[in-house]
């Protein structure tokens, strides 16, 4: 069933890159969009974490190492964990966690990897503005392959390939560009448009454009597979908004949820945040 599913995603594949990243122009629809960002600024106030270069929500519970305590999904997330579920992307899980991260023009994330917590496959709808998110070489990688380029310390430097995610899009990144590669978002105002993006024949903008950026807010949907089955007494374990901050700030420094240095990924010397 799921594989007849994922039929319906063939067009939308993204060829110019390695497997496998799907991209889907106007995933939803205009009406969807402002249900969905009204629902996004309706939240109570104390479901924002501010961050040094964003805020975010968290549905569905805290990821952790040791297994997430699971909170049922608002109705209005829910229903796109169920649409993704119906693709098949998730093989037969239904999406359990959303982040909700809101960029002001000139705000981003650096080069990160996402960590080994949720089922190696995310999807995220954009709101808002567009956005490019750019994905970079591994250090590492490159000092173990002898005939690849000889890149430097700098982001820029490492960088190979581009995604133009419009506003009501879908993208959806697995396999080899899920877990090998850095993906980060440039902190600037205004994005050029190259023929670096992969994607480019499936969105509007064309090379040579310059794209003005405005709030954009993104639902970030993956599946957490190590959900504790009843609910911990939380006493003493009661953390306060302080500890709940700098936890998210560990687990998130990009869309999510876990930092690595260009030094090395595979552990070895100090690691921090890019």
């Amino acid at each position: 069933m799921a594989g007849r599913k994922n039929d319906i995603l063939q067009e939308y594949r993204v060829h110019k890159v390695q497997p496998t990243v799907y991209y889907w122009p106007e995933f939803i629809t205009e009406q969807e969009h402002d249900y969905l960002l009204q629902q996004v600024y309706a939240a109570p106030k104390p479901k924002w974490t501010q961050l040094s270069n964003r805020r975010l929500q968290n549905w569905g519970g805290l990821p952790h190492e040791k297994g997430m305590i699971a909170e049922p999904l608002p109705q209005w997330l829910g229903s796109y964990a169920g649409k993704l579920a119906n693709l098949g992307i998730f093989q037969e899980h239904t999406p359990n966690h959303v982040l909700v991260n809101e960029y002001q023009p000139g705000q981003g994330i650096m080069p990160h990897e996402d960590g080994p917590l949720f089922y190696p496959t995310v999807a995220t709808i954009s709101l808002g503005s567009h956005t490019i998110l750019d994905f970079y070489h591994h250090r590492q990688d490159v000092e173990d392959n002898s005939t690849a380029p000889q890149l430097g310390n700098q982001s820029k430097d490492r960088l190979f390939t581009s995604l133009l995610l419009e506003p009501r899009s879908l993208v959806i990144i697995q396999d080899d560009m899920y877990k090998k590669h850095l993906h980060g978002i440039n902190e600037t105002t205004v994005d050029d448009i190259t023929d670096n993006i992969a994607n480019l024949e499936q969105c509007k903008a064309e090379v040579g454009n310059r794209l003005e950026r405005t709030t954009r807010v993104s639902l970030t949907i993956r599946y957490f597979a190590k959900v504790l089955k009843a609910k911990l007494m939380i006493g003493n374990m009661k953390r306060s908004v302080a500890a709940i901050k700098a936890h998210l700030e560990e687990l998130h420094p990009g869309s999510c949820f876990r930092s690595v240095s260009w030094r090395n990924r595979a552990g070895r010397g100090k690691v921090k945040n890019l």
